[in-house]
């Protein structure tokens, strides 16, 4: 199933359909490597504005609870 959502990574925001079985780094790389988002540190961790809770980067988004409308921002140490 593919949801719509907004990763925020180091301020630049962008909105993506991607698919829930995917994991949530993965995703990050493929923005990346697309020219979406810039290049630099890689979060293992994201905030989930809807669920109010840290999620992994190495999980899915389905695995995490990420669902429609839902903004992920990056937590970088």
């Amino acid at each position: 199933m593919f949801i719509n959502l907004t990763m925020d990574v180091n301020g630049t925001r962008r909105d993506i359909r991607i698919d829930s079985d995917q994991k949530i780094k993965e995703s990050l790389n493929i923005l990346r490597q697309s020219g979406k988002l810039p290049m630099g540190a890689t979060p293992d961790y994201f905030r989930s504005r809807i669920n109010q809770s840290t999620v992994s980067a190495y999980k899915t988004f389905s695995e995490e609870g990420i669902f429609d409308g839902d903004v992920l921002s990056a937590i970088l140490l």
